[in-house]
């Protein structure tokens, strides 16, 4: 979906509207740069909420069932370890949390992360680099610049075609191996992934949240 990993925990279920099946993006986890640090507690100091990075990052985006069936699971542990610690129990609604409730740093997930790349044989990538290699495919495929703007919340178009618009270039020089890549990922025949395709300018974040959906359906 694009997110970045301090956009990603900041996330609460608030923020999902599980009958739309979408997220309101609206805030970020992070070290606030204006303030007194012994005022914080340490372990708290880098999941402090803030404001997003431009206001372009404030965005509603689509969420892909089998993401959106994760969500669901988690909730239920969610509530079940709320049950379970009762006081001890931290109840700000966030989705990436502790067992006691407790808001997770960005830097979380990092040993997850490198563990299953290390386990499927993959590149050893950054976690920002799935962002890019997001942005990057769609813009392969042909989506509008505009809307996959606005889709990863840059603060302009601009942005997204000069920084990701050479690597788009770089997959295009590649676009065979990269399809049967996909395709064994996926298992869908070609004529079907080549098929999601849309150059219309006015597409929306939900259009293209449906479709990349529908794709990997």
């Amino acid at each position: 979906m694009g997110l970045r990993r301090s956009e990603i925990i900041g996330l609460k279920y608030s923020d999902i509207d599980f009958v739309e099946q979408t997220l309101t993006i609206q805030r970020q986890l992070g070290k606030p740069l204006d303030v007194n640090i012994e005022e914080i507690r340490k372990k708290t100091l880098t999941k402090q909420e803030l404001g997003l990075k431009t206001p372009s990052s404030y965005r509603t985006l689509k969420i892909p069932d089998y993401v959106f069936q994760a969500i669901l699971e988690q909730r239920k542990i969610y509530e079940k370890n709320k049950s379970k610690r009762k006081k001890e129990f931290l109840d700000e609604g966030y989705i990436c949390c502790s067992t006691y409730g407790h808001s997770r740093s960005k830097d979380f997930h990092y040993k997850y992360f490198k563990k299953l790349l290390e386990e499927n044989n993959l590149p050893n990538i950054r976690w920002h680099d799935l962002r890019s290699s997001y942005c990057t495919l769609l813009l392969k495929m042909n989506f509008s610049p505009k809307a996959v703007s606005n889709l990863m919340g840059h603060a302009k178009e601009l942005i997204t075609v000069d920084v990701y618009g050479d690597n788009a270039q770089l997959i295009t020089d590649n676009t065979e191996a990269l399809d049967q890549f996909i395709q064994e990922l996926t298992l869908l025949p070609y004529e079907e992934f080549d098929a999601v395709q849309d150059s219309n300018e006015n597409i929306s974040v939900i259009d293209i949240g449906t479709e990349i959906e529908q794709m990997f359906a």
